[in-house]
């Protein structure tokens, strides 16, 4: 199985970038992206996943941090907890990931769940 800090590290580094070739790495050529299973159709193969990270609603460098947490790996699969914290006034997501890697260390399959966390009130002096 892949080497999940070195992907994991590569995958922040896309994240940062949003650059074609950075997030194409990290993936199959036929790999599959569910960016919130069951909800909307996932993305299919490179360019799909390429178009549809680096769109819109992509996430620009600077605007957030993250922190990440291997939870385990069960044969070619590893599941990370994360947290992203916006610096832009969105909310902090608790984060989910189910990464299913080829034996070339790419993800041949990449799912992610993730929650906005509630803001919590000020506490009275």
């Amino acid at each position: 199985m892949s080497d999940v800090n070195s992907w994991m590290n590569q995958y922040v580094r896309a994240w940062n970038s949003n650059q074609p070739g950075d997030i194409k790495a990290l993936f199959t050529e036929d790999a599959v992206y569910n960016t919130r299973p069951h909800d909307q159709e996932a993305w299919h193969g490179h360019e799909a996943i390429v178009k549809e990270w680096s769109g819109d609603s992509s996430d620009a460098s600077g605007d957030w941090t993250f922190e990440w947490t291997l939870l385990g790996r069960d044969g070619d699969t590893a599941f990370v907890q994360g947290l992203t914290t916006y610096l832009n006034g969105q909310p902090t997501y608790d984060n989910l990931w189910v990464i299913r890697f080829a034996e070339d260390g790419r993800a041949r399959e990449f799912t992610e769940w993730y929650m906005a966390r509630k803001d919590t009130p000020a506490t009275p002096n």
